[in-house]
């Protein structure tokens, strides 16, 4: 993947919709959340034609704050995950990706006084529509066992759109690229209400 990667979403679309777009300009791929599903689920497409599916994932449970959402090929088959952290994200932010069942990295909130700051001045009227374009947190992906930061994931300021930006840090395996950017994209889908 050529980094840096940009994903953008509307704020106010019925069904979120993350566009994922690498350094050329190039779609990487098209996210779409299915609505009214009692379990979260998400297809991952190649690009907004969504004629090939690249991936789908698929909540374990019905509305939890330690759910994992797996990531399954077009033959059903599993090849990671990404688990929220429970009562360490109300905090600040914090997830991890697995490999099947074993944890292999992490993305954690670098400060969660923004999240705090967003919430509080989210709520305000009037003030609370410009909240998401001057509080943008920032997210590190790392390895569990080094610690080693590996993409570093900002925010962007934008009114009507989410927009982030994935950058490489440290070098990653071929392997878990896609894990590592489908782990953002959901990440990105349950975070979205941060503006």
């Amino acid at each position: 993947m050529q980094y840096p990667l940009e994903l953008t979403f509307k704020i106010v679309a019925l069904a979120p919709q993350l566009r994922v777009t690498n350094a050329a300009g190039e779609t990487v791929c098209y996210v779409k959340q299915k609505l009214f599903k009692l379990k979260e689920a998400v297809e991952v497409f190649t690009d907004e034609t969504r004629t090939e599916k690249l991936c789908e994932i698929k909540a374990d449970r019905i509305i939890d704050f330690s759910a994992k959402y797996t990531f399954y090929t077009n033959a059903g088959e599993a090849f990671g995950a990404i688990r929220r952290k429970g009562m360490r994200s109300l905090w600040r932010a914090h997830y991890e990706i697995l490999d099947h069942e074993t944890p292999e990295y992490e993305i954690r909130e670098e400060n969660g006084w923004i999240k705090v700051m967003d919430s509080v001045f989210g709520e305000i009227p009037i003030i609370g529509a410009f909240a998401g374009y001057f509080f943008n947190p920032t997210y590190l992906i790392q390895r569990i066992d080094t610690g080693e930061v590996l993409v570093c994931i900002k925010k962007q300021p934008a009114f009507w759109e989410g927009k982030f930006i994935l950058e490489q840090v440290g070098a990653i395996d071929d392997g878990d690229q896609l894990r590592i950017m489908l782990s953002t994209l959901m990440m990105v889908v349950l975070e979205r209400s941060r503006g």
